[in-house]
């Protein structure tokens, strides 16, 4: 068989989800572009490859409306291939599914089963549909990638998670925490920057608890200070990180290294410790509260963002007025925002004390406005005030400006010449709105 088996012929693949799906993603990209495959549109590809999420079921329900929507072009194109992979797959029930509603469909994967898909591939054009269940769960190393963005880099420092919130999937979607070897890391991360990367971002379900079941233990914090040290002109950011294992040794890092974002991203989804008892997430609103006051006493430029959940079962109205409270004590810089949506396989979808749609609506908006008011606030006193952005390409809403983004994940836009893509900038703020910053590049 020649080195590359399949050359001449294309590939599409759409992500769905969270960022560690876009680095998978690229992984895929990677193999495929190794046997040969380019990347086309969806109606020229060879190959479509859907890299699915199952972290809401609303999600998972227009997936499948998606998949089903391929057999327009299978009709058309009897040698087209088609694999359905990620999160979506990885449950067993899931993956059955696919196969008999959407007979089209050439093979499934799950999230551990990337460095299987050269033979998937292989198998699937040669008529032949791979059985269920063929995942090794173990790391997979040194395996081929094409990075989406080039100044912009993920790394996987773990996978999976051993925290079981009752509203989550991830545990049995992801499998358990899992650590990559910090030599492993260090070297990818190397390659990126070589590779012209100017950002960093390490990435795992809970990167506070990297290390576990590693030959010789590190913590994250110490793999974030090793990640800094590496020569070169980058930046390095992380996420996500759970309330429970944040340390002042990973504050203390931050606070050490001029290479380390000044951004905390810590998830706090509810205000409410009875509701946050209810959700398993082990820590209380004071405690969380104590971590970001420690967290701002040595970083004082420090830029935090969260995600809240609204409507959980059982929640009451003093219980939201209670995460309304934290959100006016921490002021947070900006929040990702949700309305709680059953998920079958998590303990939370057989709770009592559901609510109803009307309510969770009002008081979902209710929260966006109080956050909307803070952010633009907080945006505001940014204004006069010089901060290092990286050029990151043109604006997606005004091909006229440039998009950049500041070491505190703040979108800024500048008028400035397109050289400056992919460098980093000093530039003044000089107005403000709810979610952007108008920035003007200083000489």
């Amino acid at each position: 068989m020649p080195e590359k088996p399949f050359e001449g012929r294309f590939y599409y693949i759409e992500t769905f989800g969270c960022q560690q799906n876009e680095r998978d993603s690229e992984i895929i990209a990677g193999i495929l572009e190794d046997l040969g495959f380019l990347p086309s549109d969806v109606f020229s590809a060879d190959i479509i490859i859907f890299n699915t999420c199952a972290v809401r079921e609303t999600a998972e329900e227009k997936i499948k409306g998606k998949i089903g929507a391929l057999k327009a072009l299978k009709y058309k194109n009897k040698d087209l291939v088609i694999g359905i992979g990620g999160c979506m797959t990885a449950v067993e029930e899931t993956a059955e599914e696919i196969y008999k509603t959407f007979p089209f469909v050439s093979f499934v994967f799950g999230t551990g089963a990337l460095e299987k898909l050269p033979r998937l591939i292989k198998d699937a054009f040669n008529g032949r549909r791979t059985p269920l269940g063929d995942e090794s769960g173990e790391i997979p190393e040194e395996l081929p990638s094409v990075r989406r963005d080039p100044y912009r880099a993920d790394v996987s420092v773990m996978y999976g998670c051993d925290n079981f919130c009752t509203y989550c999937i991830v545990p049995y979607t992801r499998g358990r925490e899992r650590s990559r070897l910090p030599d492993e890391i260090l070297k990818e991360v190397s390659a990126a920057v070589k590779g012209g990367a100017k950002e960093i971002t390490l990435l795992g379900q809970n990167v506070n608890s990297y290390g576990k079941g590693l030959p010789e233990k590190t913590s994250f914090p110490e793999l974030l200070s090793s990640v800094a040290s590496l020569e070169g002109d980058f930046r390095v950011r992380f996420m996500t990180s759970h309330p429970k294992d944040a340390s002042d040794a990973l504050f203390e890092a931050m606070a050490a290294n001029p290479k380390i974002c000044k951004h905390l991203h810590l998830p706090v989804q509810s205000g409410s410790d009875r509701v946050l008892k209810a959700m398993n997430r082990r820590y209380t609103a004071a405690h969380y509260i104590s971590l970001i006051k420690k967290a701002r006493a040595l970083i004082p430029d420090l830029v935090v963002t969260s995600d809240i959940i609204v409507g959980f079962p059982g929640e009451t109205e003093e219980d939201f007025e209670e995460t309304l409270d934290l959100l006016r004590e921490i002021r947070f810089d900006s929040l990702f925002t949700f309305i709680y949506s059953v998920r079958r396989g998590t303990r939370a979808a057989t709770m009592e004390g559901k609510i109803d749609e009307k309510t969770a609506h009002a008081r979902f908006d209710r929260l966006v406005a109080l956050q909307n008011a803070v952010s633009r606030a907080e945006n505001e006193a940014l204004v006069g005030k010089t901060l290092r952005l990286l050029v990151t390409g043109k604006s997606e809403t005004d091909p006229a400006v440039l998009a950049a983004r500041s070491e505190g994940n703040r979108l800024c836009h500048l008028k400035a010449d397109l050289s400056l893509i992919g460098k980093f900038v000093n530039a003044e703020i000089i107005s403000a709105k709810t979610w952007s910053l108008e920035a003007s590049v200083r000489p």
